[in-house]
């Protein structure tokens, strides 16, 4: 077993597909995740599994059978976001916009031409660069007007993509640092 990041995609987001982490906590612990922890309403979760498969299909069964919700998971092991979280190619906006620097991490590898597709849709200042499946993306003069929709993000990585800013990145990696 190893600790498992595991990125709910699209939910609480806009009032819309709500599902309160107090009650996913309580049905995991239900279910036998002992060590579940979540971290802020939009869909964070850190718990022990055996792969982040099995991470991903456990968290969509429990969506399923106690909320009813079709919801895509995406896990990474510790180890895989702990190198997310040890530094991404834009060092400037950790410092200056931590919250204008996403990294995203699809279901499935991204496509190989993704930054090229992403970078072709960029018409508002955003700086791509694609390392192994991390896709970061700053976002600097704001994610608002960008066209780096999630359904852009989709269409060019060739799955689901889900996306965080760097502050919830560091935030992840300090609770799985703390056990």
């Amino acid at each position: 077993m190893e600790k498992t990041i595991v990125l709910l995609r699209g939910i609480n987001v806009g009032g819309k597909r709500k599902l309160a982490m107090a009650e996913l906590r309580k049905a995991a612990i239900s279910a036998g995740i002992a060590d579940f922890q979540t971290y802020i309403q939009s869909g964070n979760l850190l718990f022990s599994a055996a792969s982040a498969a099995d991470a991903e299909t456990k968290i969509e069964a429990l969506a399923k059978a106690d909320f009813d919700m079709a919801i895509e998971a995406i896990a990474r092991t510790a180890r895989q976001w702990s190198a997310y979280a040890s530094g991404s190619p834009f060092p400037d906006a950790e410092k200056d916009r931590p919250n204008l620097l996403h990294l995203g991490i699809s279901k499935q590898r991204p496509a190989d031409d993704i930054a090229e597709k992403l970078r072709e849709r960029a018409k508002h200042g955003e700086q791509i660069i694609v390392i192994g499946d991390a896709i970061w993306i700053d976002f600097v003069n704001g994610v608002a007007d960008s066209k780096l929709s999630p359904a852009a993000l989709d269409k060019a990585a060739g799955s689901t993509v889900t996306m965080r800013n760097w502050r919830t990145v560091c935030k992840l990696a300090e609770m799985l640092a703390e056990g």
